[in-house]
């Protein structure tokens, strides 16, 4: 089959390589749709995966055309990307976004920007057929929204702040709609994503060097501050914003990856204190039998409470993949969520 493999920092190639062998407990997955994560682009430019090569891509979803269960056969799967060891305190208590020797398909093994993937069958998550393919794969950022959005305790009649208009940001706004937060802010450093937010129906969105974010929450708030802040671009002053900007006794959560060091000046950190602010961290979603943020975005997508075909605005074939990781890397254009399409 053909394959994206990373075979080194900056040494993405498109080449032959193997179709995997299903083994037990597995199904095996013919790759249909498959999103181009952020933390992608420094995995294949500056970073690295965990060995090399490593076919990479977690955010997938596809036909399952082989299986033990043969009613699996024909059925349409997202997949959630990571493999719990399932004997540590965490696993046991089925938070497995804590689990302390994970996998993960796409970084630490063979991801989906291939043809077709082995997963693990209780990794699964089954698709009812108002659900598309290239819907589907978006159910690992739709589920990290909703994993974050819970973690900001936000509801009806709330202020939500939330900084990074990027894919999981816009997903993020939709779930805090479809709960009724009362008072939706999207921040972003570009005119061109504050534009796009506001096409997707999120009016309270703003510049956030250009037009004073602070002027703007201070109007929108009634100079209380906002409920809570989610932070979303892993860099120092945007996470110093959502600490400044978070009324008394409010939340922080803290999403974005990191682009280097995290540092606050006393004045913030004085803030934190004073203000008794909550800071809570997340990096991945529930996949459980009691809480699963996976179920609920395939149910949400059904029922048209997260519309995300529109968050698309490139679609590519693995064999064009120089064009698509350029357009992200470079930040030649505006874009949202890049897939390629099979």
């Amino acid at each position: 089959m053909m394959a994206l493999n990373l075979h080194g920092v900056g040494d993405l190639r498109y080449e032959e390589v193997p179709c995997p062998e299903r083994q037990m407990g597995e199904v095996l997955l013919k790759i249909k749709a498959v999103g181009i994560c952020g933390s992608d682009i420094p995995r294949v430019f500056t970073k690295g995966t965990y060995h090399f090569p490593t076919i990479i891509g977690h955010e997938f979803a596809g036909e399952i055309v082989e299986a033990e269960d043969s009613a699996l056969v024909g059925r349409g799967a997202s997949v959630f990307p990571l493999l719990p060891c399932g004997k540590c305190p965490a696993c046991r208590e089925e938070q497995y976004a804590r689990c302390s020797s994970y996998d993960y398909y796409g970084s630490r093994r063979d991801g989906a920007m291939a043809e077709y993937l082995a997963v693990k069958q209780e990794n699964l998550c089954l698709l009812p057929k108002e659900v598309t393919y290239e819907e589907a794969a978006m159910s690992e950022p739709a589920a990290v929204a909703l994993h974050t959005f819970r973690k900001s305790g936000v509801g009806q009649g709330d202020t939500l702040l939330i900084y990074g208009i990027g894919t999981i940001g816009l997903i993020l706004a939709q779930w805090a709609k479809a709960e009724g937060v009362k008072k939706i802010i999207l921040a972003a450093r570009t005119d061109d994503k504050v534009e796009f937010a506001k096409k997707m129906g999120f009016s309270l969105a703003v510049n956030a060097e250009k037009d004073g974010l602070g002027k703007f929450v201070e109007e929108v708030t009634s100079g209380l501050g906002a409920d809570a802040c989610i932070e979303g671009t892993g860099a120092p002053e945007p996470w110093a914003e959502c600490i400044s900007l978070a009324k008394v006794g409010g939340r922080v959560v803290c999403l974005g990856n990191p682009l280097g060091g995290m540092s606050l000046s006393q004045d913030t950190y004085w803030k934190i204190l004073r203000k008794e602010l909550t800071l809570v961290g997340t990096w991945n979603s529930s996949f459980g039998s009691r809480e699963n943020d996976w179920r609920e975005a395939v149910q949400a997508m059904q029922d048209k409470r997260l519309e995300l075909k529109s968050l698309i605005t490139h679609r590519f074939s693995l064999a064009e993949h120089k064009e698509a990781f350029s357009l992200m890397h470079e930040r030649r254009e505006m874009y949202c969520k890049v897939m390629f399409v099979m």
